[in-house]
């Protein structure tokens, strides 16, 4: 079995900052676990050249059989001081480099931090420029939600992605589930799944198509239940897949089989 983890954000400090040396051997640690692709979404635009240069390295970088592919995007929480100009950036970013990335994200909308800073607007204004950036340039969108199921889903339906993407962190019913479903995204399954008062969200897990699920660790944040307090890292997407296991009726092998199947479809990688 191999697995992937389609959300890590493996160019923050927790991973980076004892140098390539300490990332080179966690990537090396990932491959010995099966783990043969992480994907890493970047949340603004002082980071978007170290994660295109992360995943450039390790494409040159032989040693490893841990690949590690790249997304470009504008976080919902990283939107203070960033304006129009940041977007027009970002759409000159992706087009320099569109054979480099995978995806367009991390974006999306926050509740909580809509309220905390009052930014609903530019947080639709974001969300919005890089919907249409996804379209335009026919790549999947990594979509960030957090208290915003509605609003989300309505956005998602007026700019529709022909390419979908991955709903991250997937916390809702079974029928908001559905709606993302219906409109072309798989769910990204993590953490949340662990954690025994997620009682809606694992009933949903439980009944939905195995197609439409893949898996994420959200690493170095969202730490799995029991492991509060130790580090995350895409070494954790092995337990995620374990828990989803035990909620699924399918076989492991099925499951795994199926997931990295969604990965690929989703995310053309058979062709790169």
């Amino acid at each position: 079995m191999k697995f992937t983890d389609s959300h890590c954000h493996l160019d923050f400090k927790a991973f980076t900052h004892k140098g390539s040396a300490s990332a080179n051997l966690l990537l090396e640690q990932c491959a010995k676990e099966s783990i043969h692709q992480i994907i890493v979404p970047a949340v603004r635009p002082d980071n978007w050249q170290n994660v295109l240069a992360l995943a450039h390295h390790n494409k040159n970088q032989p040693l490893s059989d841990c690949n590690v592919f790249a997304c470009l995007g504008i976080h919902p929480w990283f939107l203070e001081g960033l304006a129009q100009k940041n977007l027009d950036d970002l759409a000159q970013k992706i087009l320099e480099n569109k054979t480099q990335i995978i995806a367009i994200g991390e974006t999306g909308l926050d509740g909580v931090i809509a309220k905390q800073q009052d930014n609903i607007n530019q947080q639709m204004l974001f969300f919005e420029f890089q919907l249409n950036l996804a379209q335009q340039h026919q790549l999947p969108i990594i979509v960030h939600h957090r208290r915003t199921h509605n609003e989300t889903i309505t956005l998602l339906k007026q700019i529709k992605v022909s390419r979908g993407g991955i709903i991250h962190a997937f916390s809702g019913s079974y029928q908001q589930a559905c709606q993302y479903i219906d409109l072309g995204f798989k769910l990204g399954i993590g953490g949340t799944i662990t954690y025994p008062r997620a009682e809606k969200t694992i009933k949903a897990i439980k009944r939905l198509p195995l197609s439409s699920l893949v898996l994420e660790t959200d690493a170095p944040s969202m730490p799995l239940n029991g492991f509060q307090g130790e580090d995350n890292s895409p070494l954790r997407v092995i337990d995620v897949f374990e828990r989803l296991a035990e909620l699924r009726q399918e076989s492991k092998e099925e499951i795994a089989e199926k997931i990295e199947d969604n990965i690929s479809t989703l995310f053309q990688l058979a062709q790169r």
